[in-house]
């Protein structure tokens, strides 16, 4: 934990705040090792990690399969939860304000925790997620609960281009009275991206609005996909 979290310390905080506050995602390079993501990918086989196992196919959903932790996380998993979360929070309070919405966050991610788990929402959502050939997600939101924090984070375990193809990560943006617009991303193997769960602000000539956003996944050609998915609100069940 103190190793992901001195590393997570050193990056470059300014200027993913600054990006997420301008286009609502940032890509946070290197933040594991190959042998951590090699080992994330190992135990999704083990036994007495995982409360729920989730196949995508049965809640159309999309094909693949995904797993959620059960408390207490992997050491590696709170660390980045909780080293994370302080530095996002800020930009989370400034979506909150700029839009009007009569919503704070706390400073650290225990209060938050403790906030989720006073309302009932105490199941960690934590989840791995893997597909094969054909395999993808559909656009979806994250929510779990009445309490949802507006960001979440995805470490991508397997090096796009040699362990898969295809299986971009889409991000769209539904624009009041428009088309939507998608983000196509595909980070590298270690690689973290921060995103917004669900909305985010955008400053217009009347001054800021607020433009809806979904996530999924696009069909894996060839290979297998692994990624790590941190979200940082508890659910219900």
């Amino acid at each position: 934990m103190k190793n992901i979290t001195t590393r997570l310390m050193a990056h470059n905080w300014q200027h993913t705040t600054e990006q997420l506050l301008e286009q609502g995602f940032a890509i946070v390079e290197n933040v594991l090792s190959k042998a951590e993501c090699d080992t994330l990918i190992t135990d999704y086989n083990a036994d007495n990690t995982y409360r729920k196992t989730i196949v995508m196919e049965r809640y159309r959903f999309g094909k693949g399969e995904y797993k959620y932790f059960q408390y207490p996380l992997p050491e590696l998993i709170t660390g980045i939860r909780e080293t994370v979360y302080p530095f996002i929070a800020p930009v989370a309070n400034k979506w909150m304000e700029v839009l009007n919405i009569d919503k704070k966050f706390p400073d650290t991610h225990a209060a938050l925790k403790k906030f989720c788990h006073d309302n009932g929402q105490t199941k960690p959502t934590i989840l791995i997620l893997k597909y094969g050939k054909d395999g993808f997600n559909t656009l979806h939101q994250d929510l779990y609960g009445d309490i949802y924090f507006p960001m979440q984070v995805v470490l991508f375990l397997n090096e796009p281009g040699e362990d898969y193809t295809g299986g971009e990560f889409v991000l769209t943006e539904q624009i009041p009275r428009a088309q939507s617009k998608a983000n196509v991303l595909q980070p590298k193997r270690g690689d973290m991206l921060i995103f917004t769960t669900n909305f985010r602000p955008v400053k217009g000539s009347k001054g800021y609005y607020r433009v809806n956003m979904k996530h999924g996944v696009s069909p894996v050609h060839s290979g297998n996909r692994h990624t790590l998915g941190i979200i940082f609100h508890d659910a219900l069940s």
